[in-house]
């Protein structure tokens, strides 16, 4: 029950906190800006 309520409490902060999910954002579109260089950068050169 204490690890359910201390993701639940989290997650209460992360939804709180706007620039924790700008900031979350920000690392998925890394991630995928990051994946599409390694798999088309090497074909343009």
């Amino acid at each position: 029950m204490s690890e359910t309520a201390k993701i639940s409490g989290f997650q209460r902060f992360v939804m709180r906190n706007p620039i924790i999910q700008f900031f979350k954002f920000i690392i998925l579109s890394l991630k995928v800006l990051i994946i599409v260089a390694g798999g088309h950068g090497g074909t343009r050169g």
